[in-house]
């Protein structure tokens, strides 16, 4: 072979290969845009809240369902509180990194009012609860779709000892009043928003990290076995009104929001709860926490040392006069882990 040819096979090779390269480089259409679109941090946001709120919603009315149509052979109480907490600690883990998993509107709203999150994310955040949790309640019913019809001989009931409404929604018991059960939403939801805190404290006594997902599930199945016989415990407009919804269009009926007029408190009790348990955190805790030394990282506590670099959300905790220190921006409460840029981190469910 002369050095001419030899030549000319190498540049028809090499031509080759870049276009062997260049196709593989190449995407189709739709997944191109798709990309595009998660690149924005608006939508990542809107996909982390949808998904994660729709694995806590499936595992939590998935548990309800058992309890309400196979109580003898596959459900119990604590079941319910198992499924809806192990749920959240699910949903932590997609999308704690992402948009910090709230899963709760609450949350949401308590990290608008407190000043670490703009307004302008809350009904983007909200949106993507109330979808998750509107298909997980219409994915439950196709699951249990024959059990449910059977339960009742076919009907649909919103009340009674053959109701099933209930597997979607809350509602409140015979015995209790319409007041007292927005009494006890209120501090449920403020149990649950000081605990988080706490949890999540960098300078205070937080979970270890990486186990904070595992604790704020055993959280919630604490507050369900200790106050959820009241009112259901639900804690989360996105978690009560977005099923409820579902069963209005599914055929129980208008008798859903009619119910002991009831609909309205799982969605304002919980608004505010969370603020308060919020408020009683920074003012009994927060501002009790000593301040770290401007010219040390070393903490001694007993005969242990730890180690406390200085980040940017132990700095952000450090002043109790300011409400909103107790929202770390650049970290999750409920998970610690860095994420993209600007996010806004994790008070779950």
């Amino acid at each position: 072979m002369t050095q001419a040819e030899s030549k000319k096979r190498f540049r028809s090779h090499q031509h080759q290969h870049q276009h062997h390269h260049h196709h593989h480089q190449k995407m189709p259409p739709m997944v191109s845009k798709v990309k595009v679109l998660q690149e924005k941090l608006i939508v990542r946001i809107f996909l982390a809240e949808f998904i994660s709120t729709y694995v806590m919603m499936m595992f939590g009315l998935g548990s309800v369902a058992h309890m309400t149509l196979a109580p003898v052979t596959h459900g119990t109480f604590l079941g319910v509180n198992l499924g809806f907490g192990f749920g959240v600690t699910m949903g932590v883990h997609l999308a704690g990194s992402i948009s910090g998993a709230h899963m709760n509107a609450a949350i949401t709203f308590t990290t608008c009012a407190m000043g670490r999150m703009s307004w302008k994310r809350f009904p983007v955040y909200v949106l993507g609860q109330c979808l998750g949790s509107f298909l997980a309640a219409a994915t439950v019913f196709c699951l249990f779709y024959v059990h449910i019809k059977e339960h009742a001989g076919g009907q649909l009931l919103v009340t009674g000892p053959l109701a099933t409404a209930g597997i979607f929604a809350t509602y409140l018991p015979k015995n209790m009043t319409l007041w007292r059960g927005f009494l006890d939403e209120v501090v449920v939801t403020a149990m649950l928003q000081l605990c988080l805190l706490a949890i999540t404290d960098k300078r205070n006594s937080p979970a270890a990290q990486g186990t904070e997902p595992e604790v704020i599930g055993i959280l919630v199945v604490v507050i369900g076995v200790s106050l959820g016989m009241n009112s259901g415990y639900a804690m989360n407009p996105s978690r009560d009104l977005p099923p409820r919804f579902f069963t209005f269009l599914a055929g129980w009926g208008a008798e859903v929001f009619r119910a002991q007029n009831w609909w309205w408190v799982p969605v304002v009790a919980p608004l505010l709860g969370a603020y308060l348990g919020a408020l009683i955190y920074i003012i009994f805790i927060s501002s009790c926490v000593p301040r770290e030394p401007k010219t040390g990282t070393s903490k001694v506590s007993g005969d242990r040392t730890s180690v406390l670099p200085k980040t940017t959300a132990q700095s952000a905790m450090t002043s109790s006069r300011t409400p909103v220190s107790v929202y770390p921006e650049n970290r999750p409460i409920a998970l610690a882990s860095t994420s993209i840029s600007d996010p806004i981190h994790l008070e779950p469910f």
